[in-house]
């Protein structure tokens, strides 16, 4: 790492409210792009949508606050935050099938 590179982290979220059915997912992929994130989302079967992103801790904390917005037609509750283990190698992101 050159001393212009931040560490990377990795973050798991879990969004509850009306999340699915909602283009949430496509939402998140679009903004993990846009922010430059690795990682994944997927549904839940209870309702939630999981997403585990990867990236430095300013790109996760603008994810946050998107998934905290989401799209227009989605109502999100919740988001619960937890710290996950960079996975290595990890260089995409991408919407994972839905259980």
């Amino acid at each position: 790492m050159t001393s212009n590179e931040k560490p990377l982290e990795a973050r798991r979220f879990l969004v509850r409210g009306r999340v699915q059915g909602v283009g949430f997912r496509w939402f998140v992929e679009r903004e993990a792009h846009i922010l430059g994130i690795a990682g994944w989302v997927r549904n839940n079967h209870d309702g939630s949508v999981e997403v585990l992103a990867q990236g430095t801790r300013d790109q996760l904390s603008g994810l946050h606050s998107r998934l905290r917005e989401g799209p227009r037609a989605a109502r999100v509750d919740a988001v619960e935050l937890a710290d996950a283990s960079p996975i290595a190698g990890l260089s995409t992101f991408r919407i994972e099938g839905a259980w």
